[in-house]
């Protein structure tokens, strides 16, 4: 069921953790980075992707130079046989005077999927720029496989964080179009306030929403609702 997946970490939610500690870099070979943590809900575009119950997660991430690569897992429940979601990609992020850009590809593999045509593909093409204590970002993302069988999709999102100044908090959100050929489209949306426990650890709470109709989710998991996350990194 196509809706179901479009509930990494979401784009916004990522941002309030931005600034936990990597590995320190080691200049003659990659540097890693290693990430745990589990939220009230896997909320992915707007959508539960755990049938509303709790996500347990964790991810590792390598650096070279302006080239990254990670993978990721987590649970998820979309009434089926399927319990797991990973996700493997690549990049490079270059950046041209102010401007950070972001170009990559990610692989959305499931387990356990049986005769479900979940896994896709999806191309990443991002752009972020300092505002005073502000960050602010525009990206676009490309599949021609979507999740379910779906044609080509794609998604649009503007975001944006901001740290207070002399605090541990942080505010950021987002506001997201995915749009798809045989598929469901909708806009997305995003705020939340994250506090920095420590170079390695904090913590989201976030609203999200989205304005998919009843009819095209009758099971309500793009309805709103918040969410709280905690992150562990090293």
């Amino acid at each position: 069921m196509r809706t179901l997946k479009l509930a990494l970490a979401a784009a916004a939610a990522s941002l309030c953790f931005a600034g936990a500690a990597a590995a320190q870099e080691d200049s003659s070979g990659p540097s890693f980075s290693f990430n745990i943590g589990a939220s009230t809900d896997y909320v992915f575009r707007g959508f539960s992707q755990t049938d509303e119950d709790p996500q347990v997660f964790g991810g590792v991430d390598a650096t070279l130079g302006i080239g990254y690569a990670g993978v990721w897992v987590s649970n998820v429940d979309f009434l089926d046989s399927t319990d797991a979601e990973f996700d493997i990609y690549a990049g490079v992020k270059p950046t041209v005077g102010a401007v950070t850009f972001d170009l990559g590809v990610i692989y959305y593999g499931y387990i356990d999927k049986g005769a479900s045509n979940y896994d896709y593909w999806e191309f990443k093409a991002a752009a972020s720029v300092p505002a005073g204590p502000a960050t602010l970002g525009v990206a676009t993302y490309y599949s021609p496989n979507f999740f379910g069988a779906a044609d080509d999709a794609f998604y649009y999102e503007a975001n944006a964080a901001v740290t207070i100044p002399e605090t541990k908090f942080s505010v950021s959100g987002a506001i997201g179009r995915q749009e798809q050929d045989g598929g469901l489209d909708y806009t997305t949306w995003n705020v939340g306030v994250g506090f920095a426990l420590t170079d390695n650890v904090g913590f989201d709470v976030r609203y999200f929403d989205t304005d998919a109709s009843n009819a095209a989710d009758p099971l309500g998991y793009g309805d709103s609702r918040v969410v709280g996350a905690i992150k562990l990194v090293w």
